[in-house]
C-alpha cells in the first residue's frame, strides 16, 4: 500500500493536485530564486551564480531541472578565447511564472515589511500607476479574493480515491 497522500494520483507516481505537480519543480527555494535573477536579465551561470551567493553544484542542479521541466530553454555562446557555454532563457511555461514571482513578492511586502520597504515596486510601463496581483473573472474584471472558491475537480477526486465533494474559498 502506498504511503502517498490522499491529493496523489492513484494509477501513477503524478501526483493529481496541481499545486503538489508544481511544487516537483519549483518548490525549492533556489529555483524561484534563478527564476528571479532570470527575469532581471542575468542569464549566464556565472552571473546568476555571482548575484545569488549559491553553491555551483546547486545552481546545476537548479538550471538543469527547470531546462528537463520546460521552464527554461538553452542557448549556446562563446567568449573570445573561451569554450562554448549555455546561456539560460525563459519558456514561455518560465514566463507565464512571472505572475507567481509578483504574488510571493506582493505577500512579502505585506507580511513580512521590512523598514527600507519593498525591494522593488510593480508599476505600469504606460503611466507607472501601482499594479498588484489578484484573481480576474474569465472577462478580465477583478474578483475579490473572498469571492474566489476553490473547487474540487470530482474526476481528480476519483483518481485520488476521494469519494466527497470538496470545495473550499482560497
Amino acid at each position: 500500500m502506498s504511503n502517498r497522500r490522499q491529493w496523489s494520483g492513484a494509477t501513477d507516481d503524478d501526483p493529481a493536485c496541481s499545486i503538489e505537480r508544481s511544487l516537483q519543480i519549483l518548490g525549492e527555494r533556489w529555483t524561484l530564486l534563478v527564476l528571479r535573477e532570470i527575469f532581471a536579465g542575468r542569464h549566464r551561470f556565472a552571473e546568476i551564480q555571482t548575484s545569488l551567493g549559491i553553491a555551483s553544484n546547486l545552481l546545476s542542479t537548479r538550471l538543469k531541472l527547470l531546462v528537463e521541466s520546460g521552464v527554461l530553454c538553452t542557448q549556446t555562446y562563446q567568449e573570445p578565447g573561451n569554450r562554448p557555454r549555455q546561456s539560460y532563457h525563459l519558456t514561455e511555461a518560465g514566463r507565464e511564472l512571472r505572475v507567481t514571482l509578483a504574488a510571493l513578492q506582493q505577500w512579502g511586502d505585506n507580511h513580512r515589511t521590512r523598514p527600507s520597504g519593498p525591494s522593488a515596486l510593480r508599476r505600469t510601463r504606460r503611466d507607472g500607476r501601482p499594479v498588484h496581483v489578484g484573481f480576474l473573472d474569465d472577462e478580465g474584471r477583478e474578483v475579490p479574493d473572498g469571492d474566489v472558491l476553490m473547487i474540487m475537480n470530482a474526476q481528480a477526486a476519483g483518481e485520488a480515491g476521494r469519494s466527497d465533494a470538496h470545495s473550499s474559498k482560497a
